[in-house]
C-alpha cells in the first residue's frame, strides 16, 4: 500500500497543495490530474525523494507501512516512468535492462532480463542498440527496466505523452496490465482522461492548491 498522509506542498511563498490524503492500493493506478504547474510531478518527487531543496513540506509519505520521509530515493524502492524513456544511448537493450537488476548470480541475472523481453514481446532483441527501436519498443523496454528494479511502488510521469494514439493505447493496457499482475500501486500524472485505465479513481489538484475527486 503507497498512502500519502495530510501532505502540503508549497514553493516560493506559493502553495501547491494544501491537503492530500491518498491511499494506492496493490495493482491499483491512481491518477492525478490538474493545470501544469499545480504540483503533480512535485507531488511524485516527494513521494520518490528527489524533490528540490526549495519546496516546504508538511505530512508523510508510506509504502507497506514504512515511512518514506528522510529516506534517501535509493532505499525508497520506488520506481519511475518519465514521458521520455531515458534508456541510456551507450548501452544495449540488454545492458539497459542489465543495469536495473538487483545484485544475484549472472545466470540469474541473465535469465531474468530474457524473461523480461519475452514477456514484452521482444525476444532476440538483446544486442540492439536504444535508437533502433521504435517509440513503442523503446516504452516497453524502458518500463520492463523499471520493473525489474523490483519496486515496491511506480509513479508514472506522463510516460505515454510522445506515443501516437494507436500506440498510446497499446502501452497503456501493457503497462497497467503489469502493475496489476505485479501488485505494484502506481500514481499517474496525465493531462489525458483516456490514460485512466477503467475503473481508476482520478484526484484533481487545481491552481489554488485544492485537491478534489472526480
Amino acid at each position: 500500500m503507497l498512502a500519502v498522509h495530510n501532505l502540503a506542498l508549497s514553493v516560493g511563498g506559493r502553495t501547491l497543495i494544501r491537503s492530500l490524503s491518498l491511499e494506492v492500493a496493490p495493482g491499483e493506478t491512481v491518477t492525478l490530474m490538474g493545470p501544469s504547474g499545480a504540483g503533480k510531478s512535485s507531488l511524485l518527487s516527494f513521494i520518490g525523494g528527489d524533490l528540490g531543496s526549495a519546496f516546504t513540506t508538511a505530512g508523510i509519505a508510506t509504502l507497506n507501512g514504512t515511512l518514506l520521509n528522510g529516506l534517501a530515493p535509493e532505499r525508497r524502492q520506488v520506481a519511475r516512468l518519465f514521458q521520455d524513456d531515458l534508456l541510456f544511448p551507450h548501452m544495449t537493450v540488454a545492458e539497459n535492462l542489465l543495469f536495473a537488476i538487483p545484485k544475484m548470480p549472472q545466470p540469474e541475472r541473465l535469465g531474468r532480463m530474457r524473461a523480461a523481453l519475452a514477456a514484452a514481446g521482444l525476444d532476440g532483441f538483446e544486442e540492439r542498440p536504444p535508437h533502433t527501436l521504435s517509440g513503442g519498443q523503446r516504452a516497453r523496454v524502458a518500463l520492463m527496466r523499471a520493473l525489474l528494479s523490483e519496486p515496491r511502488a511506480i509513479l508514472l510521469d506522463e510516460p505515454f505523452g510522445r506515443l501516437d494514439q494507436e500506440l498510446r493505447q497499446s502501452i497503456r493496457d501493457y503497462t497497467f496490465g503489469q502493475i496489476a499482475e505485479r501488485r505494484i500501486p502506481a500514481l499517474l500524472v496525465s493531462h489525458d482522461r483516456s490514460d485512466v485505465p477503467p475503473g481508476g479513481r482520478i484526484f484533481i489538484i487545481s491552481n489554488d492548491g485544492n485537491v478534489s475527486h472526480a
